[in-house]
């Protein structure tokens, strides 16, 4: 006879098996409505709960893509984000290896995919957003270890810190010795890092930009540019989470579809969302890359 812990695990083991049984029957439904092969990227949305690390986009979730598409033959791909994030090099691993697979790529919001997300979006042909899903500014963000623990902050701030440094001290060296007790806490070359990342994720959605999204337009070089300034501008937003809706992506000249023009598709796409939130809020998993294929690959929370 089996013990209570035995008991419990057999519960768990049919609890995830009906969880995979839900998600797996919309997923195959997104693939018989729209013909073309479906794969769903979401981490966990309550962060909070866990490691910043374990549910960013980062370089090993490319071990989760190899996965779950094995075996996928078609020439299209619907693209189902929801993150709040992650690494560009996690983002330009990610979209390498898709774009190097799939002729056209759609990304379908269901309701935030923001930040590196938002990169993996403008490498897309086509994004499509409901009424409430957001994606958000592609500022980069630097986080490092100062004595009083971690800190975080936009990598423009920090430029914008540092010239102010300049013009305070310039007009009353008085002051120099507040801006020092407040840069030494700074990693060594932290301005020419912030540069150097503001740079390249500007500059790897505009290309991509204009390589997928744009590439039958004429002018795809000027939009793509226009659009990856304005995303990657800290001064426009602000905040790094500023949502972005599906009305001022459109405004700003990005290639948006609403998700209510297709109540089917929406429907399918609302309800499989809705089996992942329960999904994390049920079980341990953290991170779930799942195609309508069947493959999938989990990251679970650590124990303890």
């Amino acid at each position: 006879m089996p013990n209570r812990i035995e008991i419990e695990q057999q519960i768990n083991q049919v609890k995830a098996a009906a969880q995979d049984m839900v998600r797996y029957e919309y997923l195959t439904k997104i693939r018989e409505h729209t013909g073309n092969d479906v794969i769903v990227y979401a981490a966990n949305p309550n962060p909070g709960r866990y490691v910043g690390s374990l549910t960013s986009i980062d370089t090993w979730d490319i071990q989760g893509f190899m996965t779950t598409l094995h075996g996928m033959k078609g020439e299209s791909l619907d693209l189902i984000l929801h993150s709040n994030g992650g690494t560009l090099e996690g983002a330009e691993q990610i979209v390498n290896y898709l774009r190097a697979k799939y002729k056209k790529i759609r990304a379908i919001i269901p309701q935030n995919a923001m930040s590196a997300a938002t990169m993996l979006a403008c490498a897309c042909d086509e994004i499509i957003m409901g009424k409430q899903s957001a994606i958000g500014p592609t500022d980069p963000q630097m986080f490092f270890r100062t004595p009083s623990g971690m800190a975080g902050a936009p990598a423009q701030a920090l430029l914008d810190d540092f010239e102010q440094a300049k013009v305070d001290v310039g007009s009353n060296p008085n002051l120099a010795p507040l801006w020092v007790s407040k840069i030494q806490d700074y990693p060594p070359g932290i301005f020419t890092i912030c540069k150097n990342l503001i740079e390249v994720a500007q500059e790897r959605v505009r290309n991509w930009l204009a390589k997928y999204m744009f590439k039958d337009e004429q002018d795809a070089e000027r939009k793509a540019m226009e659009i990856a300034q304005w995303l990657n501008s800290h001064s426009t937003h602000k905040t790094h989470g500023h949502p972005i809706s599906y009305y001022e992506a459109k405004e700003h000249g990005l290639k948006v579809t609403l998700l209510e023009n297709d109540q089917h598709l929406q429907d399918m796409v609302l309800s499989l969302f809705h089996a992942l939130v329960v999904t994390f809020d049920v079980t341990d998993i953290v991170k779930i890359i799942e195609g309508h294929n069947q493959q999938r690959w989990f990251i679970f929370a650590p124990k303890g």
